[in-house]
């Protein structure tokens, strides 16, 4: 931390895009998103797979069960621990309900629909995209104290300011023993930022999770560029892996000259695949919001190609449909 703010330690040449550069490309680049004007063709290329009893998403043998909410939310459930990642179930992103990007696919899954009994939340940083107040507001409301919220450090004021209980916030490396479920959990660093004001600005910090028990690994990267010059990640592989199952961000890359410090593209995730250890993979942080200027199907295009030149099982590294059920073992 510098100044009281926190920052990427690890990249002595780390710098984040300002706002004029943000603005340059949203008044000067032409879009390359191409997202289609009809409903029946986003249903053809990015079906949603809905569960409307709760019963169906509880896997009832030991296991890792994985869904892919939209975007960067997720719900995992490893033995009897189930939790949710970065949940955001609202049709916009952004400080206000009305303001920022729109979804073009639903949440495969909402509040209602989600199991009794969940036992967690994971949130990786304080963007509107991963840290959601309607949808905090909605999760406090159902499940109340039997929640625990794991977050980095700062994050913790803001979700007091949703009324959210049972809040642990760790920093990089910091492990924490989940005794409710004879969970370990470590928060992981990342290359990113925070803000959710004007005057915020890294003032809480970013990162991943590495959680484990007895049988399972799994590792969430969280919103990251990659870091050349010092991979953190293979030294999460070291410290934690191999990792059984990983969720690694593959979109919001381009333009480069602006996301490239904080966003990963599909090859540099297949690197961090490699550098954690992770045996199977799944490509989020796409499909769900425009945020970038590549076309919206590209990541999962790029991903197999990305596989392909590093000569790998092309099933290590896969995306899902929104509300797919992976199952390992399956």
């Amino acid at each position: 931390m510098e100044n009281g703010r926190y920052v990427n330690s690890f990249n002595s040449q780390y710098t984040s895009s300002g706002w004029m550069s943000v603005l340059k490309w949203k008044i000067t680049t032409r879009s390359n998103v191409q997202l289609p004007d009809k409903k029946e063709e986003l249903d053809k290329l990015l079906p949603i797979i809905q569960h409307w009893k709760r019963e169906d998403l509880n896997r009832t043998i030991p296991g890792l069960r994985f869904i892919w909410i939209g975007h960067a939310s997720c719900f995992i459930q490893m033995n009897n621990f189930r939790f949710l990642v970065d949940p955001v179930f609202s049709e916009r992103c952004g400080m206000y309900s009305r303001v920022g990007p729109k979804r073009f696919r639903p949440p495969a899954l909402t509040v209602n629909n989600l199991p009794d009994d969940l036992d967690a939340i994971f949130i990786t940083h304080n963007h509107y995209d991963h840290l959601d107040y309607l949808s905090v507001k909605d999760l406090n409301n159902r499940y109340g104290e039997q929640l625990t919220w794991f977050c980095g450090r700062g994050v913790r004021e803001s979700l007091s300011d949703m009324y959210v209980k049972n809040i642990i916030e760790l920093d990089w490396w910091e492990e924490y023993f989940f005794l409710k479920k004879e969970i370990n959990i470590a928060f992981c660093p990342a290359q990113h930022w925070s803000r959710r004001g004007l005057f915020d600005t890294n003032k809480s910090l970013w990162g991943g999770f590495a959680i484990w028990d007895n049988t399972y690994k799994v590792y969430l990267a969280g919103d990251t560029g990659y870091t050349h010059n010092i991979s953190i990640f293979r030294q999460i592989g070291q410290k934690y892996g191999p990792f059984d199952l990983s969720a690694i961000p593959i979109g919001a890359y381009e333009p480069k000259s602006i996301m490239k410090n904080q966003h990963v593209s599909p090859d540099e995730a297949v690197q961090i695949h490699k550098d954690v250890q992770s045996k199977k993979s799944i490509g989020i942080h796409w499909g769900t919001w425009v945020m970038s200027n590549e076309y919206f199907m590209e990541p999962p295009k790029n991903l197999k190609q990305a596989l392909q030149n590093n000569h790998l099982d092309p099933t290590s590294f896969i995306v899902l449909k929104h509300g797919e059920i992976l199952d390992l073992p399956e």
